[in-house]
């Protein structure tokens, strides 16, 4: 009955190492006020001067979505009031920003969907408001560390798309290396605006912005429960009351959104250039910004030179930190695809909660080696699987000390292995003379009985190769 209507504006904190504007340390989880200077305090006579690392890495980002990076930006001031906002004002870009007209892909039921991206600006972030029973604080070490804001067209049309776009564009700005995107720190949040409309109407009706969402799965709640808000009330017929263009915040506890404040419109602001800042004038030098690989451009890469299936692909481009895993596992000389069988698969099983790819037990090393194990014939699969369970849960041990600790060392001695199939073929003579007449199944059954005999620690390449000898 509704078609849905969403369009994200995305707030990344850039990883210089000190403030768009001034020379203070952009360093998390400090002392509260002891990052500021006069510039970000907004003193009498304290002047901007721009951080040309931001432009560089907003430079990085437009190349990275295929957009136009225009050669000269403007900063304005963007006036409103806040208790963390010293100035009175924030120094953003309205007219002219730096990156325009650029474009992410992603994947929904297996179908590319192309997304615009509007523009991508400079801005200076503002202070933290603490609220503390009767009295707040305010802690302005975060003023005046550079953001990019990203301005998606309004072209997602549920909260899986909404979500998709979102997980793509972290992982481009991971990619990169322009921001850590840590979204419990709140360096990547997003602003969700979010409307209805009757299916085939063309017309744009009333949106509502949820602020500040700092995690996918918040971000796809608080979209969905806004969607069954605003449906029920047009619904009911009470829309344009209860619809009003504003500002809600998201409640976590209850899963609700919750009205804040009227939404201000772009005249409110009284935007204009600041005349403490120089137009942004780039040469052809500054432009040819180098960017490193993107997640789908390592996609096709890992198909197509390592034979891998594009679901392992996705995932191993699905975070930076997973690619660098897997890229250290083929430095050790391994077979790709068992590399992404014991990442994807077994390792990745085996993470919870906080345990992610970054502070697993197992490290790129230690897998790397138990992985060499089994192409040496030194232990099954079956019995890697154990070994990994176990380093899992004492990450101080190592490989060849836990497969001697559980007893898990194959057996490739053809001695050994000859003797017990001797035993077997003996012993099953009609199934031999079966199998010698045609009846190739029983090869099966016959590998069976010797990794029975041998209660699994026989290599089973050898049993195969010495099997298919005895039998001719």
């Amino acid at each position: 009955m509704f078609e849905v209507v969403i369009g994200l504006e995305v707030h990344a904190q850039l990883n210089t190492k000190t403030k768009i504007f001034c020379s203070c340390a952009t360093s998390f989880g400090e002392k509260p006020n002891i990052n500021v200077c006069p510039t970000c305090l907004a003193l009498p006579g304290a002047l901007p001067t721009l951080n040309e690392e931001a432009v560089k890495k907003a430079i990085s980002f437009g190349k990275a979505v295929n957009a136009t990076i225009n050669k000269k930006s403007v900063f304005n001031r963007k006036n409103y009031f806040y208790p963390d906002l010293p100035k009175g004002y924030q120094i953003s870009q309205f007219d002219i920003p730096i990156v325009e007209n650029g474009e992410i892909f992603i994947n929904i039921n297996g179908k590319n969907k192309r997304i615009g991206i509007t523009r991508a600006h400079l801005e200076e972030d503002a202070g933290k408001n603490i609220h503390e029973s009767s009295f707040s604080k305010i802690d302005l070490n975060r003023a005046g560390t550079p953001l990019l804001e990203i301005v998606s067209e309004p072209e997602l049309r549920s909260s899986d798309e909404a979500v998709a776009y979102l997980k793509k564009l972290h992982s481009i700005i991971r990619f990169l290396d322009i921001s850590d995107a840590n979204m419990q720190e709140g360096s990547f949040r997003c602003d969700a605006n979010v409307s209805i409309r009757p299916k085939g109407d063309t017309k744009l009706y009333t949106r509502v912005e949820i602020k500040n969402l700092n995690s996918f799965r918040f971000i796809q709640k608080a979209i969905e429960y806004e969607i069954k808000r605003q449906s029920i009330a047009w619904e009911d017929g009470v829309y344009e009351k209860e619809v009003v263009q504003e500002t809600r915040l998201f409640d976590t506890t209850n899963l609700i959104t919750k009205s804040m404040r009227n939404k201000e419109v772009a005249a409110e602001y009284r935007y204009f250039p600041d005349p403490d800042l120089l137009p942004v004038v780039l040469t052809d030098e500054f432009l040819n910004v180098k960017i490193p690989e993107l997640p789908d451009e390592k996609k096709i890469r890992y198909i197509n030179e390592f034979g891998i299936k594009e679901s392992d692909a996705e995932i191993l481009i699905s975070s930076l930190e997973l690619s660098r895993f897997f890229e250290e596992l083929l430095s050790y000389k391994l077979n790709p695809k068992l590399c992404v069988t014991w990442l994807n698969t077994e390792l990745m099983g085996l993470l919870r909660g906080d345990c992610t790819i970054e502070n697993s037990p197992v490290n790129a090393k230690k897998l790397g080696e138990l992985i060499a194990k089994i192409e040496e014939g030194v232990i099954s699969a079956k019995a890697a699987k154990e070994v990994l369970s176990f380093i899992f849960e004492n990450p101080k041990m190592q490989i060849d000390e836990s497969i001697e600790k559980l007893g898990l060392k194959q057996v490739s001695d053809d001695g050994v292995i000859e003797k017990v199939i001797d035993q077997i073929l003996n012993a099953n003579e009609d199934k031999v003379q079966e199998y010698k007449n045609g009846k190739d199944k029983l090869f099966g059954f016959f590998v069976g009985q010797v990794m029975k005999e041998g209660k699994g620690a026989f290599n089973p390449a050898k049993v195969n190769e010495i099997l298919k000898s005895k039998l001719g």
